[in-house]
């Protein structure tokens, strides 16, 4: 028998939103690639405005004390919403939770802080509503000053923080002050590398002292390091619910091509909007063939083929490569070409037309294994018309004996550089 206490139980929980028919901000490019960044397996599925939606839809779960959970998904899977209702920030349409402690969340950035009130003021006010008593927060004050790492700037208004700032002290105060529970969404991607490397530190503290963790992030690493278990979500349903590895593993192969090449033929399912149309991603080796699978020593050619539909506008082709653990390679888009100078179309305004645009990847680059391809299509740097996550997949092998040397390399590169000894 399970000695062990529950410390969340969740019950058929529901939770439909009706959308209003208010108009959508045009995303930019500079979001696409920064969100591929923070939330690279983002989709933009988008419900009619006029229909109910279900966020969430018949979810149950059970979360022992000491656990600590990852919930993963692509946007939309309603990971957010499901957070909100632990948090008690929004109620649920149908089904019940049940929370055995005191709940620490972090949902956004500086969620519970006054934008007018100096740091120091804010940690008092943040841990007051998370119930904490005054003596308490003095207790860990220091230790919450320390950690944000704000000392400079304690009796300065948040509202000069910059997000950086912010999210340090948001933090510190929700790990610091003792929540039985701690939900954490995805707002560690705002820090930069060290500090979100210092507080999958704090989390894994956290849990040890047998505190309950609830993790979202579209971090696979960060996942795969922190929690044992992981769930699953898609369409608000739980899809998966077990060992944090192989579910991480079904997320990441799903959805994706594996072919060599996505291609739209009906002109009504085409991503893109009045302007633009995307035709077709195709991955091409030195032979000139689609494929997925590409030697360690040959270049990847990446080909977009696109439609124009009107006058005065400047596509922007850009990708996002990731590992298979989900981290961002790297990210590019064809202003930023080496020959630039050569390309006729560079800096031009487009006719009508079909066009294709080529990005090659060069060879002795990668690192055997299986990346992914972020695609985004912007009618100039303000307008996004298409942005695809995981669109495509392809695989690095050795078939050449390239590693000579049979060890197995790390990381996710492998380049080939120039080595030269000499005698002094």
């Amino acid at each position: 028998m399970n000695d062990k206490k529950i410390a969340i139980r969740v019950r058929n929980l529901g939770k439909k939103y009706t959308l209003g028919g208010s108009q959508e901000q045009y995303l930019t490019l500079r979001d696409a690639i920064v969100n591929s960044v923070k939330a690279p397996f983002k989709r933009f599925n988008r419900a009619s405005p006029d229909q109910g939606f279900w966020a969430l839809n018949n979810v149950s779960f059970d979360v022992e004390q000491g656990e600590v959970v990852g919930i993963i998904g692509r946007n939309g899977a309603g990971k957010s919403t499901l957070l909100k209702i632990l948090s008690r920030i929004t109620a649920p349409t149908e089904g019940t939770v049940e929370l055995h402690g005191r709940v620490g969340s972090l949902l956004e950035v500086g969620t519970g802080f006054h934008p007018e009130m100096t740091g120091r003021e804010n940690i008092f006010l943040n841990g007051s509503i998370l119930g904490m008593k005054k003596v308490e927060i003095e207790q860990k004050f220091d230790e919450i000053v320390k950690f944000a790492e704000i000392e400079k700037f304690l009796d300065t208004p948040v509202k000069r923080y910059s997000s950086g700032m912010y999210v340090r002290l948001a933090f510190a105060v929700a790990a610091h002050l003792e929540p039985e529970i701690l939900v954490v969404d995805e707002v560690l991607a705002v820090g930069d590398a060290a500090f979100q490397k210092k507080c999958l530190g704090k989390m894994g503290e956290v849990a040890k002292e047998g505190r309950t963790v609830l993790f979202v992030s579209h971090n696979m690493s960060a996942i795969s390091s922190l929690c044992n278990r992981t769930i699953l979500l898609d369409t608000g349903t739980v899809i998966q619910d077990g060992n944090a590895s192989k579910v991480i593993q079904e997320y990441l192969s799903s959805n994706i091509t594996f072919n060599g090449e996505k291609v739209w033929q009906n002109p009504n399912e085409r991503p893109g909007n009045e302007n633009i149309r995307l035709y077709s991603l195709r991955l091409i080796s030195e032979k000139g063939n689609a494929q997925h699978n590409f030697d360690i020593g040959e270049d990847i050619k990446i080909e977009v083929k696109y439609n124009v539909l009107t006058n005065g506008i400047h596509p922007i082709v850009s990708i996002v490569v990731k590992s298979q653990s989900g981290e961002i390679v790297f990210a590019s888009l064809n202003m930023q070409s080496e020959n630039i100078i050569e390309d006729s179309f560079a800096g031009k305004e487009f006719q009508p037309g079909v066009y294709t645009t080529v990005c090659i990847l060069p060879k002795n680059f990668f690192n055997t294994n299986t990346y992914t391809i972020d695609l985004h299509l912007a009618l100039n740097l303000d307008i996004l018309a298409v942005c695809i996550q995981d669109i495509i997949s392809f695989t690095i092998f050795d078939f050449n004996g390239y590693n000579s040397t049979g060890l197995n390399w790390k990381g996710v590169v492998h380049p080939k550089f120039m080595w030269i000894t000499s005698q002094n």
